[in-house]
């Protein structure tokens, strides 16, 4: 079947969201089915009653795009379900291959539809034959193509003039955290990218929607906006306005309590340079995570040229230590491709360096995958033994670096959004984006705490609930801290200073503490007894000094690390772990259990010394 595109008369088509009438979709009737488990049955045919299964992969501006439809579905009555097997339909919003999943939704005799960057950029792939598609700048007409396609008929919807608007029906992955599309497309044209190909060219919206959006989530109680796009540096540039300006009229929407905190989204280095102090003040502001992500994809000019990346390595320095520099405890994220077609040993090599002289705390490291109509698939590969080689040098680089060394015992503020993978712990950010697990009730999610500091781990810290913040009056809250913090936003840490460092993933939200806490830790403490654990320090600090002291923090210590771990990959095992982690007996648990064992046999010793010479002398 040839693509079949928009067929709606007129240039402006059907309102947001609005269902057109069949005449006005372009489809392809199958064969007529009697048999009642097709998805042709006369049930099928029923709009509004059936189960819908969503999957996303890939970038926000994806995961964006899957709660838009996810909302306009459940308005018109349709069920969501996180089970594929319960589902009538599949609808799956993609930005790689998934050649696996519809095959396996095929041999599940499951309707499928596709959304994303693939089917958009790459609509004549074998395995998108038979397959409904919604193009991605088509996502508020989702509804049209999966009722069509429960009748049985194969639905395309590509093409279009005009952006999808901001205010259709959304249902949020987490409710608390809204992913917000300030543009499409770029105006890059990197020679190993298919995003361009399926988002096109730059398209902005007005920064009086984006404002407009801005106090509608706030108002639904959303405590934290990202900022999505495939480049947010070059916002504006098509409809002359420019980052900046965007940013200051939203920073200005947000409450002044910083119960809601911005976070900026990726942005290449071409299009920030020429904005970098405007951008530094904006990353300073209270309201504002001092996090930006600015892939670099490669240490070595000659790759980055191959790439048609439009800077330096030198430019991208300039970008990262400006930043640095005007933002206090500024965390940057980076991407770097290995093994791109032509990058040779010594270009490798420069990219190490790179990634060494920054220690950047959050890299995602890829392997260079050939994207089909792209120029770079057509260039000389690397070898794939050698691409793989280079990914697993430079991994082991990057997870040797420890960019949390030093928070340990710090005060910080964070800002709460969800649970952990493990269930037990909530996850919270600082400022500059540091994920901090914390014990802590489901009630705090949405809140934002004074946490202190318990241990740190490779990819995020532990903290503990010292108070929570009043949103009403934070900012004195902070000002009854100590005078040396009056220099710190209500935003940022109330100690030391301003600074605080961060792992993957950016935004508010991610702490989590100890297993090893009592009851008494799993909520916020009040003031006052905030003060108390204040003055039990001295006698933490005598405790200490002894040898259980020592292995009691070294199980604790351990302890930390497991649960980091499990987290890291996304374990589900969830009370598993905390019912069954102490079973598990390491060298710590071990000589803890001797030193306990020792401790009671001299006192049993010291007890019959003493009854000894009662006896005696009596």
């Amino acid at each position: 079947m040839e693509d079949i595109e928009d067929l709606v008369v007129g240039a402006g088509g059907a309102p947001p969201g609005f269902r057109l009438p069949l005449s006005s979709v372009g489809l392809k009737p199958k064969k007529k089915n009697n048999n009642p488990t097709k998805p042709n049955a006369k049930l099928s045919q029923i709009p509004g009653i059936q189960t819908i299964y969503i999957k996303t992969f890939g970038c926000s501006h994806n995961q964006s795009d899957s709660e838009y439809m996810a909302g306009q579905l459940a308005a018109f009555g349709y069920s969501l379900s996180d089970s594929p097997e319960e589902a009538d339909l599949w609808l799956i919003n993609t930005q790689s291959a998934m050649d696996t999943l519809i095959a396996k939704c095929k041999n599940a005799k499951k309707p499928l539809v596709v959304a994303g960057c693939v089917p958009q950029g790459s609509r004549d792939l074998k395995e998108l034959e038979g397959v409904s598609i919604v193009g991605v700048q088509q996502i508020d007409r989702v509804v049209e193509v999966v009722e069509e396609t429960l009748k049985g008929h194969e639905v395309r919807l590509l093409n279009r003039k005009t952006l999808p608007a901001l205010d259709l029906p959304k249902v949020r992955k987490n409710k608390f955290v809204e992913i917000l599309p300030i543009n499409v497309g770029c105006l890059g044209a990197c020679t190993y990218c298919k995003t361009k190909h399926a988002r096109g060219h730059l398209g902005s919206y007005t920064i009086d929607s984006l404002v407009g959006r801005v106090n509608t989530v706030i108002a639904d109680g959303v405590k934290e906006i990202w900022l999505s796009s495939e480049d947010t540096g070059a916002y504006g540039r098509d409809i002359g306005v420019n980052l900046p300006t965007l940013l200051n009229a939203l920073v200005a929407e947000l409450p002044p309590d910083a119960s809601t905190m911005l976070r900026i989204g990726m942005t290449n280095p071409p299009f920030i340079l020429e904005h970098l102090k405007e951008i530094a003040e904006v990353l300073r502001h209270p309201c504002v995570y001092s996090f930006l992500h600015v892939p670099v994809q490669s240490g070595s000019d000659a790759v980055l040229n191959a790439m048609n990346r439009e800077y330096t390595v030198s430019e991208f320095r300039t970008v990262v230590d400006t930043l640095t520099d005007l933002v206090p405890g500024m965390q940057i994220a980076t991407d770097i491709i290995c093994g791109f077609p032509g990058e040779t040993d010594e270009d490798f090599v420069q990219t190490v360096s790179l990634v060494k002289e920054y220690k950047f705390p959050q890299v995602h490291i890829s392997q260079f995958y050939p994207r089909p109509g792209t120029p770079a698939a057509r260039m000389k590969k690397v070898p794939s033994n050698v691409v793989k080689k280079r990914s697993r040098e430079l991994t082991s680089v990057f997870e040797a670096f420890t960019p949390y060394n030093g928070m340990e015992g710090r005060l910080e503020r964070i800002w709460i959004t969800e649970i952990a993978t493990d269930g037990i712990h909530l996850v919270g950010h600082t400022k500059g984006y540091v994920q901090v697990l914390v014990i802590a009730r489901e009630s705090m999610l949405g809140t934002s705490a004074i946490v202190k500091i318990t241990s740190v781990g490779r990819w995020s810290v532990f903290g503990e609930v010292i108070e929570t913040i009043n949103h009403i009056n934070d900012e004195s809250s902070l000002r009854n801290k100590k005078p040396s913090q009056a220099k710190c936003s209500p935003c940022s840490n109330p100690v030391e200073s301003c600074a605080c460092t961060r792992e993957p993933e950016p935004c508010p939200c991610g702490p989590e503490s100890c297993g090893d806490c009592g009851p008494e830790s799993c909520g916020p403490t009040t003031i006052e007894e905030s003060s108390v654990s204040r003055n039990s320090m001295f006698a933490e600090d005598l405790n200490s000094r002894n040898l259980i002291g020592w292995l009691l923090r070294k199980r604790k210590n351990h302890v930390h690390k497991k649960v980091e771990c499990e987290i890291a990959l996304g374990s589900m095992k969830k009370q598993e772990w905390a019912q069954g982690s102490m079973g598990e007996w390491g060298v710590v648990d071990k000589a803890l259990l001797v030193g306990i064992f020792v401790s009671f046999l001299t006192i049993m010793a010291l007890l019959i010394h003493l009854a000894v010479r009662t006896l005696a002398f009596n």
